[in-house]
């Protein structure tokens, strides 16, 4: 399994990372006017000095970040394990052995169930990192992985 290439989350992760950028900076822009009209009686500062770097900010989140975090997600799933690949910066690699997993949530927001897309919440033993979510899942591929969990979990041990 570490020849083969992650699976990749549905496109429409991407487009949910977009928007939670883009909701950020614009809310980072409006912040940014507020401060510049409210200082500007009191110093003496050139317009845009605030706003500029804001709508900078706003591009880097909406636009250059989103591809580059959703390229960096991925999973692998067999019999025995999920292992989930994230992170631009600092790279996560999680494994969870499926005979540790206690309960499965298939998880969708409302704008979420705009794009098509819902997480997968899995809900394993222990209370550090105890719950593993792996986001971006179309519907059906969300609930055949849950199925194929839940049938890991029944199983009996040999």
């Amino acid at each position: 399994m570490d020849d083969t290439p992650p699976t990749p989350l549905d496109r429409g992760l991407l487009r949910l990372m977009r928007i939670r950028g883009a909701f950020a900076g614009a809310v980072l822009i409006a912040a940014a006017a507020g401060a510049e009209i409210a200082l500007r009686g009191e110093l003496p500062l050139p317009w845009g000095i605030l706003i500029v770097p804001a709508v900078l900010l706003f591009a880097y989140l909406a636009l250059w970040s989103p591809p580059r975090r959703y390229r960096a997600w991925g999973y692998w799933m067999d019999g025995e394990e999920l292992r989930l690949r994230r992170g631009v910066w600092t790279r996560v690699h999680t494994l969870v052995p499926l005979d540790h997993v206690q309960h499965i949530d298939v998880s969708q927001g409302p704008v979420e169930r705009s794009l098509g897309i819902c997480s997968l919440v899995l809900h394993t033993a222990g209370t550090l990192h105890s719950q593993i979510v792996v986001p971006g899942l179309t519907r059906d591929t969300a609930e055949r992985m849950r199925d194929e969990i839940r049938a890991r979990i029944r199983e009996e041990p040999a």
